[in-house]
């Protein structure tokens, strides 16, 4: 049985430090997990979880507040290998792509991976939709997901900065930037001119 083509449609939150205070061995750690599963253009699942990061356990006040999560709901949160088992086998026996809008998602999901030492469990074309938004258009500078939205006249899915909505938003956007590159591809109409071999039709009347 041949292999589907899956698209992954993925937003994660991460902790963050404290506004001023650095802190030499802090990194990112994923804190909320959002995946939607598209195949045959059509949304086969959809998964939102919190997640308990393992390094660093305690969210900063700075955290919270920017993203709305409460110390609890973290605490309840799933185990990161118990994401990296999912992904696993959300991604197994699939022709998969990967869409992001931005690099930072799979690049913490990497370095959490290696942190944990846990393979990285995703395998297949990475898409940094952001980018392609940016060239399609010829912007300057990288769009941020929401604004990017309004831009299409559309809104965001949910709320921005949860996870599962973003990366409902980021499948939206995908849509319509594919939409529009369909469009561009059209052959323009051809021409009296491409229809009628004008050479064959002087000869006839000479």
């Amino acid at each position: 049985m041949s292999a589907k083509k899956q698209f992954l449609f993925i937003d994660f939150e991460f902790t963050m430090p404290e506004k001023n205070v650095r802190t030499r061995e802090f990194f990112p750690e994923i804190i909320e997990a959002g995946v939607v599963s598209v195949i045959d253009n059509k949304i086969q699942s959809q998964f939102s979880a919190y997640v308990r990061p393992a390094r660093f356990p305690i969210l900063s006040d700075r955290c919270k507040s920017f993203l709305h999560i409460t110390q609890e709901q973290i605490d309840a949160g799933m185990p990161f290998a118990d994401l990296v088992r999912y992904f696993q086998e959300l991604g197994r026996n699939q022709e998969n792509t990967i869409v992001t809008w931005g690099n930072m998602d799979m690049k913490v999901l990497r370095h959490n991976c290696e942190a944990s030492r846990l393979p990285f469990p995703l395998r297949g074309k990475e898409i940094d939709l952001s980018m392609e938004y940016k060239r399609f258009f010829g912007d300057q500078n990288q769009t941020g997901l929401w604004k990017a939205v309004q831009e299409y006249g559309k809104e965001g899915t949910g709320k921005h900065h949860r996870a599962l909505d973003d990366a409902l938003t980021t499948y939206n956007i995908f849509k319509l930037v594919e939409k529009d590159k369909r469009y561009l591809e059209k052959p323009k109409p051809t021409t009296i001119g491409d229809r009628i071999d004008f050479s064959k039709l002087l000869n006839e009347f000479v």
